[in-house]
């Protein structure tokens, strides 16, 4: 038995160097760290638990049953984060670059569906030069595998893609149908067709970080939802964002005791919106002062900037927030913005996480761009989702609520269950400017002096609606609150829709406009 046990200890000794430690080293110059060393972060002490580890491949075609690849190339294995069951792979780029071949596949879909059947997170780290091509079709019908299980595991339980390193061709379907990417800076890319492809086909001269870098897919495209300055800092940003989500779509997501007061007045918000309606501010700083301990993640940070979606607790519970950004396109919803805020609503409503709105937008974006686009189609899928999440939805205005955009950020109609109100809001079909226009044309075009006619017009138009008592009156707005005591009666909300039940028609699925 002894003899036994130590050829057991040799052969796990061996698995746990990859590639070997020329491949390591070369892994640590190019500033990433090795697979084991990322899943030994990213778990509590210890807990990490491998399965899986002596699988092989079963290729003979050129020259591959000559070839070694421990672990087939992928680490996988479950372990607790903070004390909670969470599921990962991550591929080990010194093992054949990677590459995903049939059995690397298996691998991957076996604690996919581990986690599945426990309701867990699962956390994949690709790390990859794609699909391991000495495999051919197998190596595709692996990808294929992965995509079927990310589809299943959608909204059931939180699937969370981490790119430390190349992602290529037909990879990067699966960090796209997942809940949230993380990107590290410099060191990691994603693109189905690399910068030779594109030279040889376009003529376009791209490097692979402008292509698929992580300034890339959190700026330009919208793919990542985060990114980081190396493997360390991706790792602790992972452990952050669990800890504002639920292990799975039937629970709700952890409570954490705080210490902020959570009858605090803040009379710093009683001065944050201008008085002139036209000027901007951060409505950061509004999501922050609200917050418990002034505790905001923020996704998507550097994409569609003309809206903020990101995570708070408030007295201790997470809390998913929609706010326009007046400091960009004046807050305007856009294309982008109605694609970004569309996908963080259902996301949160998935996993039980209640919304707030905090709403001050004059409008949808003006402009053939953004018709020819499709703006649409695209705005609808705001509306759609905030229809048809049932999660506690609290709106709060602070400014302008105008036109389609007012409701497209989820008023009293749409779903919202409580809406407050700041004595700032101005609740109406359009701007003051453009509703004098329309509706006194006849009077403004008749008077001896235009200028001052449609001056007194546009006033008259403002103390008729640039308030939020017309909407009270009508019931649409559920209280006109003091700015500084925003947090107390958000608290008071979200305690009291907690117990929060509303069903829908059954149906197999809805038609979301894509």
């Amino acid at each position: 038995m002894s003899k036994k046990l130590e050829e057991l200890r040799e052969k796990k000794e061996q698995l746990k160097l990859g590639g070997g430690k020329d491949r390591i080293e070369k892994q640590h110059k190019r500033g990433k760290l090795s697979a084991r060393e990322r899943l030994d972060l990213l778990f509590d002490e210890g807990s990490f638990i491998e399965i899986g580890g002596f699988v092989k491949h079963r290729s003979t075609d050129f020259g591959m049953d000559k070839i070694e690849t421990p672990a087939e190339g992928v680490v996988t294995g479950y372990g607790t984060v903070a004390g909670r069951l969470v599921y990962a792979y991550a591929q080990d780029f010194t093992v054949m670059g990677g590459s995903l071949g049939n059995m690397h596949a298996e691998k991957i879909v076996n604690v996919m569906e581990m986690a599945m059947k426990m309701g867990a997170p699962i956390i994949g780290m690709n790390d990859s030069g794609g699909a391991r091509i000495q495999e051919g079709v197998d190596a595709l019908s692996g990808y294929a595998k992965i995509f079927f299980n990310n589809t299943i595991a959608s909204g059931v339980i939180p699937q969370i893609s981490v790119i430390m390193g190349p992602c290529a061709g037909g990879a990067v379907y699966s960090p796209a149908i997942t809940d949230f990417v993380f990107m590290v800076d410099k060191t990691s890319q994603m693109f189905i067709t690399g910068p030779q492809v594109i030279k040889t086909v376009t003529g376009e001269d791209v490097s692979s970080e402008e292509l698929g870098g992580a300034m890339t897919h959190n700026a330009t495209s919208g793919v990542a939802h985060f990114m980081s300055e190396n493997d360390e800092a991706c790792i602790e940003d992972i452990k952050r964002l669990l800890s504002f989500l639920p292990s799975n779509n039937m629970e709700s997501a952890p409570y954490y005791e705080t210490n902020d007061d959570l009858n605090r007045i803040e009379e710093s918000l009683n001065e944050i919106v201008p008085d002139n309606p036209n000027k901007p501010y951060d409505i950061k700083e509004i999501i922050t002062t609200i917050a418990d301990n002034r505790d905001f993640m923020e996704t998507q940070q550097y994409y569609a900037t003309n809206i903020v979606t990101g995570f708070i607790r408030i007295n201790g519970q997470s809390v998913g927030v929609i706010a326009n950004q007046p400091r960009v396109l004046a807050g305007c919803l856009d294309i982008n913005a109605s694609d970004k805020a569309g996908r963080f609503i259902r996301t949160c409503d998935a996993f039980n996480i209640p919304l707030l709105n905090i709403v001050d937008v004059p409008g949808f974006l003006p402009g053939t761009d953004q018709e020819y686009g499709g703006i649409i189609r695209h705005g609808a899928k705001m509306l759609y989702a905030y229809s048809e999440a049932t999660v506690p939805k609290v709106t709060l205005i602070v400014r302008k609520a105008y036109g389609g955009a007012y409701i497209g950020m989820c008023n009293k109609e749409l779903g919202a269950d409580i809406v407050l109100a700041w004595p700032s809001a101005e609740i109406a079909v359009m701007g003051p400017d453009g509703a004098a226009n329309i509706i006194f044309r006849r009077e403004i075009e008749n008077a001896e002096d235009p200028v001052a006619k449609r001056a007194e017009k546009v006033e008259e138009y403002k103390e008729k609606f640039a308030n939020p008592y017309v909407a009270a009156a009508r019931g649409y707005v559920d209280d006109v609150i003091e700015p500084a005591s925003t947090r107390q009666r958000l608290v008071s909300a979200f305690e009291m829709l907690a117990g929060k039940r509303e069903n829908r028609p059954a149906k197999k699925h809805g038609n979301l406009p894509v």
